[in-house]
Order: C-alpha cells, then sequence, then structure tokens
C-alpha cells in the first residue's frame, strides 16, 4: 500500500504551530527564578518529545501515519489561514522548505515505535492528554516549515534515520 502524502505548510499553519509551542511555554513557565531548575525543565520533557514526535510523523514519506499527520497539517493550516485572512487581513504564502527530508527505513521504524509508545502512553492514563495532542500538531505543522520555525526538522531527519538504521542493522 502506498499512500503519498502532499506536504505543504502555509503560514497560517506555521502560526498555529507556534501559537501551540507558546501556548504551552506559558502554561509551563514557572517564573524567572524556577526556569532554569531541573524539575521545572522535567515538566517540559514530555511536550518536547511529543512535539519532536509530530515533526517525524510530517517527515515520514507515506503509509497511513503519514497520511494522518498529511490531513492534520491541511485542517489545521487552512484554520490558521482563515484566521490571518478574516482575523487579521493578511495573505498565507506557502512557507515549505525547498529541501526534501526524507527518513529512511530505519527512521519509519523509529516512528513506529514512537507510535506504539505513545499509544501505550494514552492507554495507561485511560485517556487522551491534550497536552501531548497539542505537541504532535505543533510538531507537524512546524516541521516542513523553513526558516528557524522548521530548523529542528533539519536535524531531527538524519538523527532518526541514523539511529534507526544502526537499530535495525544490529537486529
Amino acid at each position: 500500500m502506498n499512500l503519498t502524502p502532499h506536504n505543504v505548510v502555509t503560514l497560517g499553519g506555521v502560526v498555529v504551530g507556534l501559537s501551540l509551542l507558546a501556548w504551552e511555554i506559558v502554561m509551563w513557565w514557572p517564573g524567572a527564578k524556577g526556569a532554569g531548575k531541573g524539575k521545572h525543565m522535567l515538566r517540559l520533557l514530555p511536550f518536547a518529545l511529543a512535539w519532536l514526535y509530530g515533526m517525524l510523523l510530517i517527515l515520514s514519506a507515506g503509509g497511513l501515519l503519514g497520511l494522518a499527520a498529511d490531513y492534520s497539517l491541511w485542517g489545521v493550516s487552512d484554520l490558521g489561514d482563515a484566521v490571518l485572512e478574516y482575523g487579521a487581513g493578511s495573505a498565507s504564502p506557502e512557507v515549505t522548505r525547498s529541501s526534501n527530508l526524507a527518513l529512511t527505513p530505519g527512521g519509519h521504524g523509529v516512528v513506529v515505535i514512537a507510535t506504539v509508545v505513545l499509544i501505550a502512553v494514552w492507554v495507561k492514563r485511560r485517556g487522551i492528554n491534550w497536552m501531548l495532542v497539542r505537541a504532535v500538531l505543533s510538531g507537524i505543522l512546524l516541521g516542513l516549515a523553513g526558516g528557524i520555525a522548521g530548523i529542528a526538522g533539519y536535524v531531527l531527519s538524519p538523527a532518526v534515520s541514523t539511529a534507526g538504521d544502526a537499530i535495525v542493522g544490529i537486529l
């Protein structure tokens, strides 16, 4: 089964992705004195991991996970486009980066394993953690963006692909 999504992110999608990221940072912020303390930084770890997972999803070349990420990107980008157009009176151009990053088969294996872990977390907690949903959506929306907003995708794709290939080689 070869389901190939068409991944294009607009300014509206990036605005929503950055808004979700800003929301989470504001809700987490313990104050200037407490921000650097380890226990406060650990509270951000689940969000950061889910955010990176969202970026991995949108970097997936296809399949059901890539298609689900593409539909999320498309739907939320349209919502952001509407907010920009009708709320602020601005256009919403495409801001997808020019270079295409793709995961290797080992990298796709890491995405599947991360998906199983995320589902296990949701099952264990007996419900959906909306902070994780916001993180995954933010990662999906920012994973293809050019410029500073999408810089983590440049680092994440080769690192996960290399790690995945190394694990496959060990097995």
